[in-house]
């Protein structure tokens, strides 16, 4: 998760690295990283490089010179000032604002968007998901063109998650499966996987405690050998965004590797 390989920005766990995006293009190769997962804020949309025809050209040259693709968007955005919980031209001003972000992702080889239906995203009545369904239906056509799905990571509970996703074009929408939110709201794996397994098209790698926040890979609640083993049985193959807790001693490059570590040696059993 870009972001992770950079110092904190004002405290927080995530958030653009303005000052030192393009650091983690070089951290990434050194320690064998072929893939990040963007991230983009509300606050200075427009300024994200992601959003500048010269900051896109600079993203494909680093990704070009460092061999790393990006893939994936977490659209913090979304989440900050969700379009579905406003209405009259703030609305308009915000669809219009992720159809821009839809063709920039595009251009810089992005295929999903995850879009965060948490916290200040978290849908709370049928109408909200009736306004984000119309809106994200109204940009369909342009998500074709350009090749771009949206996925969502949700706090729903697994059966009421899948058939919220029922609803969606498959191809063009999916879900994000993040194991730390799952186990920190207390959804078995074993029930939760088996029910969205043909709607995951992304991971996110996390830990949290039951109820709790995020904290390094073994001391919250996920049991990582059966989400790993569940995620094989699906027949799972996407990527897997190592999203864990932020290092305690600003070590971050070491705690990513041990991240990546324990990753690789559950997909390799």
């Amino acid at each position: 998760m870009q972001g992770r390989l950079s110092p904190r920005v004002d405290g927080k766990i995530q958030a653009f690295p303005v000052a030192h995006w393009r650091e983690e293009f070089v951290t990434a190769e050194r320690l064998g990283l072929s893939l990040m997962e963007w991230t983009i804020d509300h606050a200075d949309f427009a300024a994200n490089p992601l959003i500048t025809e010269q900051g896109r050209a600079e993203i494909r040259a680093l990704q070009a010179a460092h061999g790393l693709r990006i893939e994936s968007v977490t659209a913090d955005n979304l989440m900050q000032a969700p379009f579905w919980k406003a209405d009259g031209v703030l609305r308009r001003e915000l669809l219009d604002a992720l159809a821009v972000f839809i063709r920039a992702c595009s251009a810089v080889g992005v295929k999903f968007i995850v879009a965060p239906l948490v916290d200040n995203g978290s849908l709370v009545s049928p109408q909200q998901e009736d306004d984000l369904f119309d809106g994200l239906m109204s940009l369909l056509p342009l998500m074709q063109a350009s090749n771009v799905a949206v996925i969502f990571e949700s706090d729903y509970a697994p059966e009421r998650l899948r058939n919220f996703i029922a609803r969606y074009p498959e191809n063009w929408f999916g879900i994000n499966f993040d194991m730390g939110n799952s186990a920190a709201l207390g959804w078995p794996p074993a029930e939760e996987i088996p029910a969205l397994a043909s709607r995951i098209m992304n991971v996110h790698v996390k830990d949290r405690p039951l109820g709790g926040t995020t904290v390094p890979f073994g001391e919250g609640a996920v049991d990582f050998d059966a989400v790993f083993r569940l995620l094989r049985a699906s027949g799972y193959s996407g990527n897997y965004i190592l999203q864990g807790a932020r290092a305690r001693d600003d070590d971050h490059a070491g705690a990513i590797t041990r991240y990546a570590q324990l990753v690789e040696s559950r997909l390799n059993v």
